[in-house]
C-alpha cells in the first residue's frame, strides 16, 4: 500500500465495530461539530437576509443593498481558491479555524457599522470566511469519513439547514422588530464556540497536516491565486452591470466578462463546458442544477406576492417545506442499497427540479391555486436533494487525496457563478420586459412574459443539466479510469 492509499480511509479495509456510523463512538464529536458549522452558516444566511432591509435603510444605503449581497458572493469566491491551495498543501484545519474567525469578524463589523460601506465591508469579509469554511469542511470529509460514511455526513449537512430557514426568519424578524437589526449580526459570533471546541480537536487528530511530503513542501500556486482574484473581481462587475440596463453598464459587463472567462477555465476541471466524463461532468451538473434551482427560486416570492397579492410572509412560507424535502432527498442518497443506482437517482433528481421550476409559473393563471408552487417546490427541493449532496460524494470519490482541496473550490466555484451569472442573465431580462418596474409592482400590474422570461430558460438548464448526469461515470469504454484532476 502507497504512502497515499495510506492516507486514504476509503482504503483502510472494512470499518471496526467502533467506528459505527457517523454518529458512532470514532466520528460523533467530529460530525456534531462540523454539522453545527453548517447549521450556523445556514442560520446567517437566512437571518441576515431578514435583517438586511432594515439594516440598509437605517445606514442610509439603499441604493447600494444590492452590494451587500455581491460583496460576500465575490470574496467568497476568492476563498474557495485559495482554501483549496491551503488544505491540499497544510491540511483543511488552518483553512477552517481562518474561515470562521473571518466570519464571526464580519458580522461584528457589519453590526456595528455606521455607515453603508463599512457594512459592506463586513460582508465581504464575512464572504472570505464563508468560501474558506465550505471547501476546508469538504475536505475534512474526505480525509475524516471512509468513502461509506460520505453519503450520511452530506445528508446531514443538507439536514443542517432544515430547522434554520424555518426559524431564521422568524427569529431574525423577532429580533429585529424588539431589539435592532444589529443584534441579528452580533448574536452570531457568539455560536462560534460549541462547534469549534467540538470540532476542532478531532479535526488536528484525523484531518490535519498535509497529505505527503510533496505536498507540504510545494508552495502556493500563484497563478490559480491570480485566477481568483480575477473571478471574484470579474463577478463583481458582472453584477454592478446587471443592476443598471444603461448602455454604461456594457462597459464593466465587458470587463467583468474578460476577467471572468480566463478565470472559469482555469480553474475549473479541463474539459468542463463540453461535460467531459467524470470529474469535469460532476462540476458542471452542480452548477447546471444550482444555478438554475436557485435563481427560480429567488423569483418565486416576488411572483405570489405581485402577481397573486400574498403577503410576504405567507409568500415565504410557500417555500418553507422545501427544507425538509431537500434534507429527505439527501438522506435517500445516503442509503447503502441506492449506490448502484446513484447516478440513475441524479437524473430523477434533475428531471424533478426542471419540472418544478416549469411549474411554478403556472400560477400566473389566477385560476390554478397558488398552493401550486409549494407542491412544486417541495419537490424540487427533494430533488436537488437528490442531486447536491450526490454530487458531493461523486466529487470526493474521484479527487485524489492531494486533489481533494482544488477539486471542492472548483466544485463551490461552479455552484456560485452559475448563480450570479444566472441570476444577472435573468434579472435583465426580467427588468427589461418591464417586471422590474417598482410602479408596477406596486400596482399589482401583471407582466407574465417577464417572469417566463425567468422560469422557463432556468428549466431548460435543468433539463441540460439531466443530459450530464448520463456522463458522470469516469470509465471509457476499455474500462479504464478516464477522469481528471483540476
Amino acid at each position: 500500500m502507497s504512502a497515499l492509499e495510506s492516507r486514504d480511509p476509503a482504503v483502510l479495509g472494512p470499518p471496526s465495530d467502533e467506528d459505527g456510523g457517523v454518529l458512532g463512538r470514532a466520528h460523533r464529536a467530529l460530525s456534531v461539530g462540523i454539522v453545527s458549522v453548517v447549521v450556523l452558516i445556514a442560520f446567517e444566511a437566512t437571518a441576515v437576509g431578514t435583517a438586511m432591509p432594515v439594516a440598509a435603510r437605517d445606514l442610509d444605503g439603499v441604493a447600494l443593498y444590492a452590494f451587500a449581497f455581491s460583496g460576500y458572493f465575490t470574496t467568497s469566491l476568492f476563498g474557495m481558491v485559495l482554501a483549496g491551495q491551503w488544505s491540499d498543501r497544510r491540511g483543511p484545519l488552518g483553512a477552517l479555524t481562518t474561515g470562521i474567525g473571518a466570519f464571526a469578524a464580519g458580522l461584528v463589523v457589519a453590526g456595528t457599522a455606521q455607515a453603508m460601506w463599512v457594512f459592506i465591508l463586513g460582508r465581504a469579509v464575512q464572504g472570505l470566511g464563508g468560501g474558506l469554511v465550505i471547501v476546508a469542511l469538504y475536505v475534512v470529509v474526505g480525509r475524516a469519513y471512509p468513502e461509506r460514511l460520505r453519503p450520511a455526513i452530506m445528508a446531514a449537512f443538507a439536514a443542517g439547514w432544515v430547522v434554520p430557514s424555518v426559524v431564521g426568519p422568524l427569529a431574525s424578524g423577532a429580533v429585529t422588530e424588539h431589539l435592532g437589526w444589529r443584534w441579528v449580526f452580533l448574536g452570531i459570533p457568539a455560536l462560534v464556540v460549541f462547534p469549534l471546541a467540538l470540532a476542532l480537536p478531532q479535526i488536528r487528530r484525523r484531518a490535519a497536516g498535509p497529505v505527503d511530503e510533496e505536498t507540504a513542501a510545494a508552495s502556493f500556486d500563484r497563478r490559480r491565486i491570480r485566477l481568483a482574484l480575477g473571478i471574484s473581481l470579474g463577478a463583481g462587475l458582472l453584477q454592478y452591470a446587471a443592476q443598471d440596463l444603461r448602455p454604461l453598464s456594457l462597459v464593466p459587463g465587458l470587463a467583468g466578462a474578460a476577467l471572468l472567462v480566463p478565470a472559469v477555465l482555469g480553474l475549473l476541471p479541463r474539459g468542463t463546458w463540453r461535460a467531459a466524463r467524470g470529474l469535469p461532468a460532476v462540476v458542471l451538473l452542480r452548477g447546471l442544477a444550482a444555478g438554475s434551482f436557485v435563481t427560480a427560486e429567488s423569483f418565486v416570492p416576488l411572483m405570489l406576492v405581485t402577481q397573486r397579492g400574498l403577503s410576504p410572509t405567507l409568500a415565504g412560507f410557500s417555500l418553507a417545506a422545501g427544507g425538509g424535502t431537500w434534507a429527505l432527498g439527501s438522506y435517500v442518497q445516503s442509503r447503502a442499497r441506492v449506490e448502484p443506482y446513484r447516478e440513475r437517482l441524479m437524473t430523477l433528481g434533475t428531471a424533478l427540479v426542471a419540472a418544478a421550476i416549469v411549474t411554478a409559473p403556472s400560477v400566473l393563471v389566477h385560476s390554478v391555486p397558488v398552493w401550486t408552487v409549494a407542491v412544486a417546490w417541495a419537490v424540487g427541493c427533494f430533488g436537488m436533494g437528490l442531486v447536491i449532496s450526490s454530487s458531493s460524494v461523486l466529487l470526493l470519490k474521484l479527487s485524489a487525496p492531494e486533489e481533494a482541496g482544488a477539486n471542492s473550490a472548483a466544485l463551490q466555484i461552479s455552484d456560485a457563478l452559475s448563480n450570479v451569472v444566472l441570476l444577472a442573465a435573468t434579472g435583465a431580462a426580467f427588468a427589461a420586459l418591464g417586471g422590474g418596474s417598482t410602479e408596477a409592482a406596486a400596482a399589482g400590474a401583471s407582466r407574465p412574459a417577464a417572469f417566463a422570461a425567468v422560469f422557463l430558460p432556468m428549466a431548460a438548464v435543468a433539463l441540460a443539466g439531466a443530459w450530464v448526469t448520463t456522463r458522470l461515470s469516469e470509465r471509457q469504454p476499455d474500462g479504464t479510469p478516464a477522469g481528471g484532476a483540476a
